[in-house]
């Protein structure tokens, strides 16, 4: 059998990062030890964390699953330090530039941005050339990218006629949410206590009626267990609210936006929690899984930074529908019940495998059983966090631009990314053994980013021979 090969060029030195650039902030791996493997491992952290994006996470979870085979016992342990390490501090990726991993010039930044600003300002976006121009990577600043991406997310209709009162309904929806979702049990009891009048007509110091244990009803009573006690569900969702709360303290620890003391980090982060609150709440089945605060990040962080004052007044209402329209495409990949199902997610990492042996079958040999790296222990991170993990933030919102945009939704062409990013690196991989590819794959190492997209692309209809 005669193997297929993919031309010499993929591998060219060429598209290698510059080694003068700015070194990425240093990796921390996740310590456990080589004689352990975790028995309730979540959906992320099964596989060891690649920050600075994020921290080694608990081990805690809303719902215990079934842990996949942990490579943890090949890595050899980290070892312990006495203090936290010095955080390295990430610059703003949109008033820093394009990402130093990507070739594109500023004079065909400033060509795309003309191209798109035309487009945006049509009264009827044609919706199939956005996608085309936001599809080649959509140039940093002036707001065109938190437009885009409201457009790309059908959170604005393509007539901007609508946009006034689109905005107006769905601003008022998420408003509507967060008062009926985010209530403290203790404001529904004492809207009680102000509207009952005492039977014995007893007066607190503040002039309030006091309820007498008999007058509180059953749904409103602490330590009631029915099911529509807004204190047993209240008492339910402490663990999740918990969850959340790590999280989001720990997400992006890299970025000021962030994470520090700061008034403007902590609104960011206090944002970030009401809308994986609300989240959880209007979504039973799934609540709340660790990783959807990263896929949550980058949304917020665009439409944050948007230079339209409105926008970023209702940054927060915004992200909260384009993240639920973003996971409704993903959402199978996070319910655990569907997991071997046909649209789980050992079935979307399947997919990927037999797309990369399609187009390498080389590489997918070697990989699958010559050295048995098992896809699941790299491409479970890739796939559930949409590569959040895997590159530096200005990179994470270029390929996002590609994910949004393409035609066939950002299923297909997250696969296919995933695809050649094992293709850039088939060099390294077909010399190496089980522990050396699982590192590279685990630590994916830093890449031109235009031409991870171009080669993505190239895998859509025919195979690299």
């Amino acid at each position: 059998m005669v193997n297929k090969r993919v031309p010499d060029w993929l591998n060219n030195s060429m598209w290698s990062a510059p080694t003068t650039s700015t070194p990425s902030p240093p990796k921390s791996q996740s310590q456990s030890s080589p004689s352990q493997s975790p028995s309730h491992a979540d959906r992320v952290d099964t596989y060891p964390s690649k920050p600075p994006s994020v921290a080694s996470s608990d081990s805690s979870m809303n719902e215990p699953r079934e842990s996949l085979p942990s490579p943890s016992s090949i890595r050899p342990e980290s070892p312990s330090k006495p203090g936290p390490a010095p955080r390295t501090e990430v610059k703003d990726p949109l008033s820093s530039g394009s990402s130093s991993n990507d070739i594109s010039s500023p004079v065909e930044d400033i060509s795309r941005q003309a191209q798109l600003s035309q487009e945006l300002s049509r009264k009827i976006i044609n919706m199939v050339e956005l996608k085309r121009l936001a599809s080649l990577g959509i140039p940093d600043g002036a707001g065109i990218r938190s437009t885009v991406w409201k457009l790309l997310l059908s959170y604005l209709p393509s007539d901007k006629a609508l946009w006034s009162s689109e905005l107006a309904k769905k601003r008022s929806q998420y408003k509507h949410f967060k008062e009926d979702l985010l209530k403290n049990p203790s404001e529904v009891t004492r809207k009680l206590e102000d509207s009952t009048p005492s039977q014995n007509g007893e007066k607190t110091k503040e002039g309030k009626g006091l309820l007498s244990r008999s007058e509180i009803p059953e749904d409103e009573h602490p330590l009631s267990l029915g099911k529509t006690s807004v204190w047993n569900q209240f008492f339910q969702d402490t663990e999740i609210i918990e969850q959340i709360d790590r999280d989001v303290m720990r997400t992006h620890p890299d970025m000021h936006f962030f994470s520090g003391d700061t008034p403007s980090a902590k609104t960011n982060q206090d944002a970030l929690k009401h809308i994986l609150i609300v989240y959880a709440k209007l979504n039973p089945g799934i609540r709340y899984v660790q990783g959807m605060n990263e896929i949550l990040a980058p949304l917020f962080y665009v439409f944050k930074n948007d230079p339209n004052e409105d926008f970023v007044v209702n940054a927060e209402a915004d992200t909260f529908f384009c993240f639920v329209e973003l996971l409704s495409g993903f959402r199978d990949n996070f319910c655990k019940q569907l997991d071997n199902s046909v649209v789980g997610i050992r079935s979307t990492i399947t997919k990927m495998s037999q797309l990369l042996k399609e187009h390498d079958e080389e590489l997918w040999r070697h990989l699958e059983h010559t050295t048995k790296v098992n896809p699941q222990f790299y491409a479970f991170r890739w796939i559930t966090l949409l590569l959040t993990q895997e590159f530096n933030f200005a990179d994470i919102l270029h390929i996002w631009d590609t994910l949004l945009s393409d035609p066939e939704g950002p299923q297909e062409t997250l696969l296919r990314v995933c695809c050649a990013m094992l293709i850039l690196v088939r060099r390294r991989l077909l010399a190496g053994d089980f522990t050396a590819n699982l590192k590279l794959l685990q630590s994916y190492p830093s890449t031109n980013i235009s031409h991870l997209l171009y080669v993505a692309n190239k895998l859509r209809s025919y195979p690299l021979l």
